[in-house]
């Protein structure tokens, strides 16, 4: 015999059905979701413009950073200096503690930044937007948190380093399943973007935005501040692939190096006074 289904029940709406909307069938519904859900949050707190800061989520802060040595010599000095955990452990913070200043400066210059633009209009302001994650992502949501700004954290669901820093706005604190529309929606509303050192991630925005650029599928100008001199020129030789030939000497001027929170914070206001400056209409991206 046949099953019956019970007299009146009804089959969920498919939208109110989580087994499909979490099915492959569903794919391009949550991939829409990842764009009109952040659309309509940017458009209810008057988001237009963005600021971009990219680097490392394995910077630490300061205190974070003497939080963590003052615990490893304690447990160092109760387990022992010949612990092979805590050796190994001792030289991970050695290897990273040269990046805690870009922290404190990343946090510096997003809180200047922050501050001039709270004296503009808000239809004209810049807002920080991150990773946010920890690191320099976390360094620059709180920079501005500090200035008394809001700032957006653009996160993505990752099975180490992501989780939210608690410097986000919490209206503007999303959480990402799509990479490509974590970038789309860092690069749309963006009028600059600001990279400190960092990995793979980084390297991959940073590749990303420039290759959109030289071939102006990014229309608008659109600085790429590359934060660190010395790092950059280490890790990337740019004038090597432009004498090799694959990348032209204009490309060169795609992007440029700074070394101070002043120093970048100059540039950038200059460019965006400039370019998208008080009494100037305000464009859609395209």
């Amino acid at each position: 015999m046949e099953n019956k289904l019970p007299v009146g029940q009804r089959s969920p709406k498919a939208y109110d059905n989580p087994e499909f909307l979490h099915s492959r069938d569903a794919r391009v519904i949550r991939i829409l979701a990842e764009y009109l859900y952040p659309e309509q949050r940017f458009r209810k707190l008057r988001v237009r413009n963005t600021v971009v800061f990219w680097g490392s989520a394995r910077c630490l802060s300061e205190e974070e950073f003497r939080h963590q040595w003052n615990a490893l010599q304690a447990q160092q000095e109760w387990r022992g200096a010949e612990d092979t955990v805590l050796q190994k452990r001792r030289q991970e913070l050695e290897r990273i503690r040269p990046l805690t200043r870009y922290y404190e400066e990343a946090r510096r210059l997003a809180r200047m930044l922050t501050e001039w633009s709270l004296t503009l209009p808000p239809a004209r302001r810049f807002i920080i937007c991150s990773g946010g994650g920890p690191g320099i992502m976390e360094a620059a949501n709180r920079g501005a948190y500090e200035a008394g700004g809001i700032s957006i954290g653009l996160g993505i669901s990752l099975p180490y380093e992501q989780a939210p820093n608690p410097y986000i706005t919490p209206e503007l604190n999303f959480e990402f399943h799509y990479f490509f529309m974590r970038k789309f929606w860092f690069v749309y509303l963006a009028k600059a973007m600001v990279l400190f050192p960092g990995g793979f991630g980084t390297m991959d925005e940073l590749m990303e935005v420039l290759t959109l650029v030289q071939t102006r599928k990014i229309r608008r100008r659109l600085p790429v501040v590359l934060y660190g001199e010395e790092f950059w020129r280490r890790v990337i030789n740019f004038d090597y692939m432009a004498e090799a030939g694959v990348i032209s000497p204009e490309d060169l001027q795609l992007f440029v190096y700074t070394n101070t929170p002043e120093e970048a914070f100059a540039y950038l206001q200059e460019h965006l006074r400039t370019v998208y400056g008080l009494g100037a209409p305000y464009e859609e991206a395209p």
